[in-house]
């Protein structure tokens, strides 16, 4: 098991140190472990849970369901059935949303063609 610093794990997961601190501070990232200084250490679980909320992050998951996902997860086993489902509401709110978005970039390229053919 490795593990990193604060400014390690804020490199590696692309959040800023203050945004590790407040994921810690409401139970979004649990058992942080600390040396024996009380600095934080962060381990290759811990990155890997970071890695999922940046996916979650940037696809528009609110904290609060990212909260409960992390949460659903600690529980054990018996709640992979929940966990599935909210990731399964999460990805088709994305499709609709890249939907929305390749139409409007449709209509965006429309309107740069339109320009490029009067110059």
């Amino acid at each position: 098991m490795s593990g990193y610093s604060p400014s390690e794990a804020a490199t590696r997961s692309g959040f800023s140190l203050d945004t590790l601190r407040y994921y810690e501070k409401i139970g979004l990232l649990s058992d942080i472990g600390r040396t024996s200084g009380g600095r934080r250490v962060f381990t290759d679980d811990d990155l890997g849970w970071l890695v999922l909320f940046r996916c979650l992050r940037d696809t528009g998951m609110p904290i609060a369901e990212m909260c409960r996902y992390a949460e659903l997860a600690r529980e054990g086993e018996h709640t992979t059935g929940e966990r599935h489902a909210l990731l399964r509401r999460h990805a088709e709110r994305v499709e609709e949303q890249v939907r929305l978005l390749q139409r409007q970039y449709d209509h965006l390229r429309e309107k740069i063609r339109y320009y490029e053919q009067l110059g």
